[in-house]
Parts: structure tokens; sequence; C-alpha cells
């Protein structure tokens, strides 16, 4: 009994018609996603080293969106069930040789068919259950890193707050220390001063005082007046008539010697 021809399989499908290469290349990475989740077929021909890889990728994706859209498939939950590549038109070409001769050409084509199915329920039942335990374990990290951030902000708020504090009590210690030394020193002061103190110091002012107070008196300055009298007193006794005559007769005794000399 003859199986089952490439149009009655099941599954949503995308066909790539006159392909201009050649089957034998495009089946090479065709049966690189043969019976693979849509998925991981994407990542493989992504990192696939080929030419063909990149129209494949195109024809595979135009198969998940068509079960998207017309089937309302989930791509997640779709896997490669078919996938080849048939032989399209040849184009003959001619290139010439040597002595005249000419030589075929032959540009190939290809038709490429990629066909999606749904996955069976048990795998998709095990798919979900997969994909919940890595949210559930994901959003677990999540909280208990933000619990951790958390409580490391709180910490840090709580150290803030006691390094605010201690410096709080330090600056009011240092400024009653302050106040206490300048309070001591106040009574220090006050105590060291005697009662009589000032009113001592005040009288021996007005005693060091009272010289230059007698020296500028009236009695005084008469005797400074007659002090200042006195010489000019002297200097008129001496300038009298008497002594006036007495220094005219000196110079006449000196000249009278001096003629006796001379005779």
């Amino acid at each position: 009994m003859p199986g089952l021809k490439t149009n009655e399989r099941e599954g949503v499908r995308a066909v790539l018609r006159h392909s201009r290469m050649s089957a034998y290349k495009a089946r090479e990475v065709l049966d690189l996603i043969r019976g693979v989740e849509y998925d991981r077929a994407t990542e493989i021909l992504a990192s696939a080293d080929r030419g063909a890889a990149k129209v494949v990728g195109k024809v595979l994706r135009s198969a998940a969106a068509n079960a998207e859209h017309n089937e309302q498939l989930e791509p997640d939950e779709l896997y490669v069930s078919a996938c080849y590549a048939d032989e399209g038109a040849t184009l003959k070409r001619w290139r010439p040789r040597a002595r005249g001769r000419a030589t075929r050409i032959r540009k190939r084509t290809c038709h490429i068919t990629v066909i999606l199915s749904r996955l069976p329920e048990d795998e998709i039942a095990r798919r979900r259950a997969r994909v919940a335990a890595e949210q559930a374990a994901r959003r677990q990290r999540r909280v208990a890193g933000a619990r951790r951030g958390r409580a490391e902000a709180e910490s840090v708020a709580e150290i803030a707050a006691a390094d605010a504090e201690a410096q709080q009590e330090a600056v009011e210690a240092a400024t009653e220390a302050a106040l206490g030394a300048a309070s001591s020193e106040d009574v220090e002061a006050e105590d060291g001063a005697e009662p009589g103190a000032e009113d001592g110091a005040e009288l021996e002012a007005e005693d060091a005082a009272e010289p230059e107070a007698e020296d500028h008196e009236p009695d005084a300055l008469d005797e400074q007046a007659e002090e200042a009298e006195e010489p000019e007193a002297a200097y008129e006794e001496a300038e009298e008539p008497e002594a006036l005559d007495e220094q005219a007769e000196e110079p006449e005794a000196a000249d009278a010697t001096q003629d006796e000399e001379r005779e």
C-alpha cells in the first residue's frame, strides 16, 4: 500500500516554488530541522553556515504565520513534521569552449515545502509544566532578589539613621562641654576678684594723678616765675654803673703799664 502523498500530509504548510538553487543544497539544510520543534528549528537555521539556510528560514516562518492566522495555533506548540525539496525546472544555457565548441550549463531550481504540525497532547502538557516551573523559579528568584534588596536598603537606612543620631549626640555633648567650660571660667573670675579691688585701683589712679595736679596749682606757678626772674636780676646787678666804671678803668691801667714798658 503506497504511503501518503506530499499534498495529503496533515499540518500547515508553506511552499516556495522555483527557488534558484539545486534541490541537493536545500535538502542538506532541511535534514537539520526535520522533526524539530519550531523554536529550536529557527535557532538552528539562524546559526547554520549555509546559503540555503536563509531561504529555508523564510519558508519556516511563513508556515508558522499560516498556522497562527489561519488555524489559530500557537507557534510554540508546533514542530516540523515534514520538509522536503522537489526538483523544479532546469534552465539551459550555453558556454563557448575551445575550437568553436559549446558546453551546456544547467541552472537548476527546486520547490521547497515545510509542514508544521501540532505537538502531541502529552508533549504539550510536559512543555507547559516545564515552562510554568521555569516561570515560577524565575519569579521566586525575582521576589527573593527584591526582598534582599529591600532588606539591604532598610539596613542601610538604619545604619544611616544610627550614624546621624550618634553625630547629633556628639554635637550636643560638645556644646554642653563648651558651655560648662565657659561657666566655670566665669565663676573662677568672680571668685578671684576681691570686693574692694576696684575701689583700691581707682584710689591709686587718683593718687598718681595728684602730683600732676599740684604742679599746675597757682603756688607752683609763682615759684616758677620767681626762679625765671632771678637770672634777670643777676644780669641787672652785673650791669650796674659801678661795675661798668671798673671795667672802663681796667683798660686804662693796661695802657699805662704798656707805655711804661716802652719807655
